[in-house]
């Protein structure tokens, strides 16, 4: 019974619940909790507070920790209970209380409790508390995948900052040369001058540390041009990871999908990523529309999640996760002949017109089950 408990504790703190408001809420309410303590923690840092206010601050601290702390409980205590747990429960525990988000879910309640028992200065708590930033990665899956690419892309970002540093060095050296005797109170070394370079690469120019001599100004125009463009090379590497990484995690989850559709199952994986790459994800709102009677055919449909109602008489017919619609025009080459629309918010594959029609021309058996489900669907509308 225990482990049982354990097991649907773990799956429902990670997201794989079946119920989607439950799921929905476990997914706000640590998110809304570690918002509370970060906000609680700002807002007591600023100095002569009116004693309410820090009053509230106190309270909304103590609720985030309270919640968070729940949440760090349960998780260590289900730890065992993960399908990819290896070993005991000893080393289970371990595991996850030493991992990174381990650690960032104990720095989330730790302080608050250990400042309230005077075991800790609350400023220190106040800072320590700020790496509750870092839930956020387990709870946003964006950033996830911005770690995800960051590791990726380790190698090429080492090249550009080592690039960076090439260029804070040089400069640095030689406007120290340039300005070192028009300015010796300012220039008064290298590593003095470096503070010039960094704030001149990054075009932010503070203006404590400006060259005056004609040569210095020409070549602190120079820095500015260079910084510029070596600035922009580690932005451009994490802006293409990012993209290659979400189209890498929306293909797997595509291919997943067309594998699971009855239609596909029989095809091989080289099949079926082919077909992965011409489908298009759409998600509809509640109670839309998504095709009309008597409009052209554009495209066919496969339901990911949600449901659909296909207006026909006298009976509406309803359909979900794994079926597809919008077959019957493409086929017949004729308008739509039935209205369909979400029965709740709805994801779906949509299959355009003249990538059904490359389909199903390379694929002939495809083309031969979706007119078998056309034709009786025809002939059940017609009968009815």
């Amino acid at each position: 019974m225990a482990d049982r408990l354990a097991s649907s504790t773990w799956h429902w703190l990670n997201g794989a619940g079946e119920h989607r408001a439950a799921r929905k809420i476990l997914d706000f309410v640590p998110v809304a909790a570690t918002l509370a303590v970060l906000a609680a923690v700002l807002v007591r840092s600023v100095p002569a507070l009116r004693s309410d206010i820090a009053e509230g601050a106190h309270a909304l601290w103590f609720a985030g920790a309270l919640v968070l702390s729940i949440e760090y409980l349960a998780r260590l205590w289900s730890a065992p209970a993960a399908p990819m747990c290896r070993g005991g429960a000893a080393t289970a525990y371990f595991g996850y209380a030493g991992s990174f988000l381990g650690l960032a879910d104990l720095a989330a309640i730790a302080p608050f409790w250990l400042w309230t028992a005077q075991a800790m200065p609350e400023a220190a708590a106040q800072f320590v508390s700020l790496l509750a930033i870092c839930k956020l990665g387990r709870l946003l899956p964006g950033l996830r995948v911005l770690a995800t690419v960051f590791r990726a892309e380790a190698r090429a970002l080492v090249s550009a900052l080592v690039a960076l540093i090439a260029v804070l060095l040089v400069s640095s050296g030689a406007m120290f040369l340039l300005e070192r005797h028009a300015q010796p109170e300012v220039f008064t070394s290298i590593p003095a001058a470096m503070w010039w370079g960094i704030v001149t690469i990054a075009s932010v120019g503070y203006g404590d540390m400006a060259p005056v001599t004609a040569w210095g100004r020409v070549f602190g125009g120079a820095v500015i041009v260079v910084g510029l463009s070596t600035v922009a090379v580690p932005v451009g590497i994490l802006a293409n990871g990012f993209y290659r990484e979400l189209r890498k995690h929306d293909f797997i989850v595509t291919w997943k999908t067309v594998a699971e559709v009855a239609l596909f199952k029989d095809l091989d994986s080289s099949r079926i990523a082919e077909i992965a790459r011409v489908l298009k994800p759409q998600i509809v709102p509640e109670h839309q529309v998504v095709v009309r009677r008597g409009e052209p055919a554009r495209a066919m449909f496969f339901i990911l999640d949600g449901a659909v109602e296909v207006d026909v008489q006298p009976n509406p017919v309803r359909l979900g996760k794994g079926q597809y619609f919008g077959e019957i025009a493409l086929v017949h080459d004729i308008p739509r002949t039935a209205t369909v629309t979400t029965v709740a918010e709805s994801s779906f594959l949509v299959l355009d017109v003249a990538d059904f029609r490359r389909l199903t021309v390379e694929y002939p058996d495809i083309r031969a089950s979706i007119e078998r489900v056309a034709a009786a669907r025809r002939g059940e509308a017609s009968s009815a």
